[in-house]
């Protein structure tokens, strides 16, 4: 059993953004983070993405509103971020208080500065398969843990189980496309599937994505198989200090001696979502450079 290391492999990404990076001439990449309320979770994802642009030489500001900002407050400030030539992408972190739409919210981004990937036009757009798409950065990262891991996806059956706008469906897209790390027969499972644990058994790759604690057990993981957690989940533990730890999807002590290779959790896919939210700034500010 090999271990896909997401801490290493985003290391890896970072340094080379960093590099490209420094070579840019005027003034340097920018990203605006939008967040709404005090969410702890919230307030953690953004500060760590703030802390990895500033390490990489990328300009962020993050403008903050309380819970009860209206929805023509916060649409009409992304309107503003949509036509400042010095902003290349814009992040609103979800998720937003109950009053405010999610769908309508990432729709009003502009799909030209959507580094998070969520605006309608370019999901269509990776339907597509263009290159001019953003592509949502945890799906991203497993396409790039899988490429950067050498994992053969071309003519393999793949699961992935989860079918959130978010992961389940663009990892599902991104698996099937006609591309380096594509070209898989691809099923998408989820909490209604008949038989569950049936679909993951013929799976050579399996993208845990539903957000349950050890829901992928051995009995549904056949000898060889790749499986890749998304999963973040709390667990009570009165052994650790906070009370908690985190577990993946995957029951992955039973999971793992199966495996020819698997992602830890955490350590896996998670450092990769930020590291493909900065490659998705860059992109950005070169599009933007050479319009």
């Amino acid at each position: 059993m090999e271990l896909i290391d997401g801490n290493q492999i985003s290391r890896e990404i970072l340094d080379e953004l960093k590099s490209e990076v420094a070579t840019f001439s005027g003034r340097p990449p920018s990203v605006t983070f939008v967040r709404v309320g005090e969410d702890p979770a919230s307030v953690f994802y953004v500060n760590k993405k703030q802390k990895v642009a500033a390490e990489l030489g990328i300009k962020s500001h993050l403008q903050v509103f309380p819970e009860t900002v209206t929805r023509e407050e916060l649409l009409g400030y992304i309107d503003s971020l949509n036509t400042d030539s010095e902003v290349d992408g814009i992040l609103v972190q979800a998720p937003l208080p109950d009053h405010i739409s999610d769908r309508e919210v990432f729709n009003r981004v502009s799909p030209d500065k959507d580094v998070d990937g969520f605006n309608a036009t370019n999901i269509g757009r990776l339907c597509q398969e263009d290159p001019a798409a953003f592509i949502s950065c945890t799906p991203a990262g497993i396409i790039e843990l899988l490429e950067r891991s050498g994992v053969e996806t071309s003519g393999k059956n793949a699961v992935v189980v989860g079918r959130s706008l978010i992961v389940g469906k663009p990892a599902a897209l991104l698996l099937m496309m006609k591309a380096k790390t594509g070209n898989a027969t691809v099923t998408v499972a989820h909490s209604r599937t008949a038989d569950l644990a049936a679909a993951c058994r013929e799976a050579d790759i399996i993208v845990a994505a539903i957000g349950r604690p050890g829901l992928i057990t051995a009995d549904m993981v056949k000898e060889g198989a790749v499986v890749i957690d998304v999963g973040i989940n709390r667990v009570d533990d009165a052994t650790k200090k906070k009370g908690y730890r985190i577990v993946g999807d995957v029951a992955f002590d039973e999971v793992a001696p199966k495996c020819s290779q698997i992602t830890p959790v955490p350590g896996g896919v998670g450092p990769m979502t930020v590291a493909m939210l900065m490659k998705n700034t860059v992109l950005a500010y070169k599009r933007t450079q050479q319009a």
